[in-house]
Order: structure tokens, then sequence, then C-alpha cells
């Protein structure tokens, strides 16, 4: 049986976490595998019970956290070299930057036969100055040369590896998109609706639009809050909006809306009165899919956003700037409305224009399941990285 290390950055939520604890979970008992993870950011949602939840018990190692440390990143490397010393894998897979590079330099330093890396996004726009960009260029063409084959999640995100990073040949990057369970989002929607709506005071005749995931600058989060101040007094339709997650940027969120004068509030039980709610992590996203009316995404640079696969698993209609993979996720024009980056007029005018037509959010929601049921299901997941496995296995 071969066995697998799978690393990861650390389980907070999102599709790394989710694609990490179902490859663990289903590729056996085909293939036996060790999962690894690092420590979580304090600013983030623990998410081990992802992988909890699947009978799984990841091991932890402290050291290996998000932040550039030395000290911490030696530890974690040498650790990473005993574990592979130890396990004795067939294949090191790792999962995201951090994991990436110390999990691939340990297994070429010790002769693992098959390194294997999933880019879940890259840092090579919008996250760092033009002197850390080309570092982390140079290190990820190092990282790559050493890797027996990159896994990209979408078709575009694989061109920006090959062709604008120029990380590494066309032909050693393999597409795999994420797989998710997402049957849960057909599950008790008008229940789920009724309830989140309930809790948080929506009215019938009101429009709720939600824009989830962590709190960090990557996600533009002003950008959003800057359209959302253009369509005020510009419809005769009732909306309000729910930030969901939560991160280092709550306070800026905070600070940026106050300084547009949005009305804004942390209180649920308050939430009727207001329109902006910071709702914090909330688990059961299928509940927040189903009671809100748009799901909206502002981000400057993405690899496979998880919440507009979840949106479209519960036809709920999509207005998102078009940045990394996110054009092979969603159907441009049938189930969202993509603006250019960072375009504050072109997003508020997608924004206005979806809060205005009940008939586009119909359309825009019929669509959403049937392109996602099964491209993004788990399944579908397990069967791409299982034939890669057996063929890097064989060459």
């Amino acid at each position: 049986m071969p066995r697998i290390l799978r690393m990861i950055n650390r389980f907070n939520l999102g599709g790394p976490t989710y694609n990490a604890a179902y490859l663990t979970k289903y590729l056996s008992p085909e293939f036996d595998t060790l999962l690894v993870g690092g420590a979580i950011d304090a600013t983030e949602e623990n998410s081990e019970y992802i992988a909890r939840n699947l009978d799984i018990n990841p091991e932890i190692l402290p050291e290996m956290r998000r932040p550039l440390n030395l000290t911490n990143d030696i530890k974690a490397y040498n650790k990473l070299k005993y574990i592979i010393s130890e396990f004795k894998p067939d294949i090191v897979h790792t999962h995201a930057s951090k994991a990436g590079a110390l999990g691939r330099l340990a297994a070429y330093n010790l002769k693992v036969p098959v390194i294997i890396h999933t880019f879940h996004g890259h840092v090579f726009d919008a996250y760092f100055s033009g002197i850390s960009t080309a570092f982390y260029k140079k290190t990820e063409r190092y990282l790559a040369s050493k890797s027996s084959c990159i896994i990209a999640l979408s078709e575009n995100q694989k061109n920006d590896l090959a062709k604008k990073y120029k990380i590494c040949p066309a032909e050693k990057i393999q597409v795999i998109p994420l797989g998710f369970n997402l049957s849960k989002f057909q599950e008790n929607t008008e229940a789920k609706r009724k309830s989140f709506r309930e809790e948080y005071q929506l009215k019938d005749d009101e429009i709720a639009i939600a824009i989830i995931g962590r709190l960090v600058p990557i996600k533009n989060h002003g950008l959003f809050l800057k359209a959302v101040k253009k369509i005020i007094g510009k419809t005769d339709k009732r909306f309000r909006i729910f930030i969901v997650g939560d991160g280092e940027s709550r306070d800026y969120i905070h600070d940026k809306a106050k300084s547009l004068g949005l009305d804004l509030t942390d209180n649920i039980e308050d939430s009727g009165k207001h329109l902006i709610t910071f709702t914090s992590w909330i688990k059961d996203v299928d509940n927040v899919i189903a009671g809100v009316d748009i799901v909206a995404l502002t981000s400057l640079n993405e690899g496979t956003p998880v919440s507009l696969i979840e949106a479209q698993a519960g036809n709920t209609p999509i207005v998102s700037t078009n940045v990394g993979g996110i054009e092979n996720v969603v159907i441009p024009g049938k189930t969202a409305l993509l603006s250019p980056n960072n375009d504050v007029d072109a997003f508020a005018e997608n924004l206005l224009r979806m809060i205005d037509s009940d008939e586009l959010r119909t359309s825009c929601s019929e669509k959403g399941w049937e392109h996602v049921k099964e491209k993004f299901h788990y399944t579908r997941l397990i069967e791409d990285t299982k034939n890669l496995y057996y063929r890097l296995l064989k060459t």
C-alpha cells in the first residue's frame, strides 16, 4: 500500500483544509495517509474539526506558523525531516505555501520518490512589495524544480504559473479543481432560510447580501464597502449586508465602514436596526447561503474561492471581482456578474443590477447547482488525485 505524507499550512476554514481532509479520508484504504499541519493563526477560526469529524487525527507542528520566522521554520523543517524518516512515505504532497516550502525541501533532501505541491492560490499578486514578490517567485521556481508535479486548481491558475510567472513548464502542471461535499446546500433550504432570517431580523422584502471569508487585506473588503456606499439611494429595494468571517482586518473594516457613514453592528440581537452586521465565523455556512439572496466577493487575488462554489451549490447569485481562477469557478453572466479587479464603479454597478432585478437573481440562481454538483464534488477530486498518484508512482 503506497504511503502518503500530506502537509498543510494550518487548519483554518477554507479550501485547503477541506481538500486535505477529504483526500486523507477517502483515498483510504488504497493509500495510507498521515496528515500534518501547522499551528492556527490567532486571528483565524480553528477548523481542525473538519478533519476530526472525518475520524482523522492530524499531527500538529506548533512551529509551522504563518509568518516567516527563521527559528520556528528551522524547527518545523527538522521535525518534518524526522517524520519523513520515520513514516517513509512514497509520496509527499504539500498544500499551500509554508508547508509547500518546508515539506518539499525536506522530502527532496530525504529522496522521497514523488513530491507534489498544490497551489491553493499564490502570493505573486497584491500580497507583497516588488522585492518580496521577486523573492517568492524565485523560491517557488526552485521548489518546483525539485517537485515531481505541481497541481493548479484551475486552467487560469495553470496559465499564471506556467506563462505569467514562469514557475515551471506547463507540462509539469496538472489541473485538479477542489472538491467538497456540497449536498448539504440542497437540503432543508427553506427551513435554513427561515432560521437565518429570523435570527438576523430580516424582513421578507429585504435583500440580504453576504461577503464570506477571512477578514484580511487580500479580500479587499474596503472596495465592497465603497460599492455599498455608492448604491445607497439608487434603488427602491431594501437591502442588508452581512460580513461573515473574522481576521486581522476586522478593525480596519469597522473603521472603514464608519468613515463611509455606513451603519453597522456586531450584536446579532440588534441586527435588524442596522445596514451592516458583522457575524464573525459561522460554521454552518449552508444556513448563511440559504438565508441570503446574493453572495459577494471583492478579492484582489483568488485561487478557487470556496464561498462562490458554495453559493452556486445553494443556488445563490454572485457578484464578484474577476481575479485568479474565479471565471473557471462560476459561469460569467449566468451564475455571477463579474467586474474588473479593484474597480469599485463596475462592482457597484453589478451589485445594483443584481439587487434591482428579481428576474436576474432568479436566472442566476437556476444554474448554480447543476454547474458545481459534479465539477466540484469530492468524489471527482479523489478520482483525479488517485489517478495522478498512480501515474507518478509508475514513472
